[in-house]
C-alpha cells in the first residue's frame, strides 16, 4: 500500500523574539507589506496583528499599565496626509 505525503505545511510557532522583529520592521516607512510578506513569509493579516499588539502594549513598558488600552499613535500629526483636493 502507497501512503501519499501530505501536502501541508506543518503549523509553525515563533518565538516572541521573532514576533518584535516582525512588528518592528512593519513600522518602518519604506517597507511595504508585500516586502514583509516575502521576506518573512508570513501572511499580511499576521504581520498586522503583531504591529497592532506591539503598538497596544507598548505603553507598558514605559509605565501605568492603565494606558495601554489605547493604541499608540506613533505619526506625527505634521505628517498626516491632507484630503483630496485641498489645493496644497
Amino acid at each position: 500500500m502507497i501512503f501519499k505525503k501530505s501536502a501541508r505545511r506543518t503549523r509553525r510557532t515563533h518565538t516572541s523574539a521573532f514576533k518584535a522583529r516582525v512588528a518592528l520592521a512593519a513600522l518602518r516607512e519604506g517597507v511595504t507589506m508585500a516586502q514583509l510578506y516575502v521576506y518573512f513569509e508570513l501572511y499580511p493579516n499576521k504581520i498586522s496583528e503583531w504591529k497592532k499588539q506591539l503598538l497596544v502594549s507598548a505603553a507598558i513598558v514605559f509605565g501605568d499599565s492603565s494606558d495601554a488600552a489605547e493604541l499608540v499613535d506613533l505619526a506625527p500629526s505634521a505628517h498626516q496626509k491632507r484630503p483630496v483636493g485641498t489645493g496644497e
